[in-house]
């Protein structure tokens, strides 16, 4: 498996939706009127009904990324009554992917997950028996970031969906690179075509879907006219969908990112990554965007979904984000 930097690893292919767009922006959007709600009151001391928490969240961390990047949004979470966790991953952990190498597969570009990368699978379950322990029969959120969204898939195939009831992606490539286009190398070397085959869109009907999108810089040619961000983007853009010049986080295209049946949402100015976010601009995660979509990870799907019959799920859903002279 490729660990290269520049793609995060990852790859997915850029299929243009044809659902209609709704678009929430500014204050007066659901997303942003709920960022402004109050948070739930704290529990009595000795109450242990009130102290026990409604919903677990378990982060799974993207390539390259470890649990310590993810601290920040877990303690964000926590302040809104949610019992986070991260999924144990260290940084120089991602060198174990490095063992795949020796599997022919991987040199034909048909690898599957497991055994390449069963390293972080029991990492993430052992998390999530933990959680489920701590939040005792509460449900559980599938948070993923960038490569832990597609492992995320995989994770719930194999080793099941009890006590998940929702999965929410940031940034995480969903689909396998266009076949056959010229220059394109599948940094996962098969993975992402396994996973959709095996496991494709909002597999699990008892798991409810949500995939959140950036779209930080449109990508140019490295030959063409453009700023450093817009070539350097549009380089990796062009690995992953076959075209340098479309919109995306930085490193993953903003269509690229989402699963067919899924509630889409997608968040102007969104950078693709914490690692860097200091000096290119607020990530997914931040204060900055994270109003737009948390309530998605444990709010009452009737109401969040309400607004959205006519479009129904698999609609890209714009919620707001950045102004273009705010951005990194």
């Amino acid at each position: 498996m490729s660990l290269s930097t520049g793609q995060g690893g990852l790859v997915g292919g850029l299929r243009p939706s044809s659902a209609p767009q709704r678009r929430f922006t500014g204050c007066g959007s659901p997303a942003a009127r709920r960022s402004r709600a109050a948070p739930p009151p704290r529990a009595q001391a000795g109450d242990d009904e009130a102290a026990r928490p409604t919903r677990g969240v378990l982060i799974l961390p993207g390539l390259g990324n470890s649990a310590a990047d993810y601290a920040d949004l877990a303690d964000r979470l926590r302040a809104r009554g949610l019992a986070a966790a991260v999924a144990p991953i260290a940084r120089l952990d991602w060198g174990r992917n490095a063992a795949a190498i020796t599997d022919g597969n991987w040199w034909r570009g048909t690898l599957t997950p497991r055994p390449a990368v069963d390293w972080y699978l029991t990492r993430v379950d052992s998390a999530m028996q933990a959680l489920k322990r701590e939040v005792d029969g509460a449900p559980v959120t599938l948070l993923t970031h960038s490569a832990g969204g597609w492992l995320g898939r995989v994770y719930l195939k194999d080793f099941g969906t009890a006590g998940v009831d929702r999965f929410v992606s940031l940034g995480s490539p969903h689909a396998p690179p266009p076949a056959g286009a010229e220059g394109v190398v599948d940094q996962t070397r098969g993975i992402l075509t396994y996973c959709s085959d095996a496991c494709p869109g909002a597999f699990h009907p008892e798991v409810q879907y949500v995939t959140v999108a950036g779209r930080y810089v449109k990508g140019a040619p490295l030959g063409g006219e453009g700023s450093w961000k817009a070539k350097f983007a549009g380089a990796g853009y062009a690995q992953v969908c076959g075209s340098a010049e479309v919109d995306g986080d930085f490193i993953v295209p903003t269509a690229a990112a989402h699963l067919d049946g899924a509630v889409n949402l997608e968040l102007d100015g969104a950078f693709h990554s914490p690692l860097g976010s200091k000096y290119l601009g607020p990530w997914y995660g931040s204060e900055e965007f994270l109003g737009a979509w948390v309530g998605w990870l444990d709010g009452e799907w009737g109401a969040l979904t309400s607004g959205s019959e006519s479009e129904g799920e698999g609609a890209v859903i714009v919620v707001g984000g950045l102004p273009a002279a705010a951005r990194g």
